[in-house]
């Protein structure tokens, strides 16, 4: 993954918006919302938020009929409920902030911090001669190819196909 340095991030936040861009503002920024797929998403969110608080409700009813595994469950459901509404506020936080891009702020501490932190980055790393391991490593080999020779001698794989 490459890291973007800090003069392409500012250069990025000072460019013109784009009709349909991140940083284009064009009436209000909710209104992707509304369009058929967010809508059918926000209908699931509620149906299963729903659904979910029912089941708690109905393993309520089962617990206090004796049931006492229900019990677990009267309160699983409702957590359930709980994680979906987090989840579904925060992917609606997400796609706002990927709408209206990196505010001034963002961009100027992208631009005054390093890209990575002082002492830590990246070198290439000398690779080793091929007989730097010596006779272990020699050995290692010659035992793996003793163990090929004999798996294709038996025609067989030990019951494995």
């Amino acid at each position: 993954m490459e890291i973007p340095d800090a003069a392409a991030v500012g250069a990025a936040a000072e460019a013109p918006a784009v009709d349909g861009g991140p940083a284009a503002t064009r009436g209000p920024s909710w209104l992707f919302l509304m369009t058929p797929r967010w809508l059918a998403w926000h209908v699931f969110a509620v149906v299963a938020f729903w659904g979910m608080l029912w089941l708690g409700d109905w393993q309520l009813h089962r617990a206090i009929g004796g049931n006492g595994l229900s019990w677990a469950y009267t309160f699983e459901w409702p957590l359930f409920a709980g994680f979906g509404a987090v989840f579904w506020a925060r992917t609606i936080r997400d796609e706002f902030r990927a709408k209206r891009g990196p505010s001034a702020g963002e961009v100027k501490a992208a631009a005054a911090a390093p890209v990575l932190p002082r002492g830590i980055g990246t070198r290439q790393i000398e690779r080793p001669a091929d007989d730097a391991d010596g006779a272990d490593h020699a050995s290692y080999n010659a035992y793996l190819e003793r163990l090929n020779i004999e798996v294709k001698q038996h025609k067989r794989w030990g019951g494995y196909g």
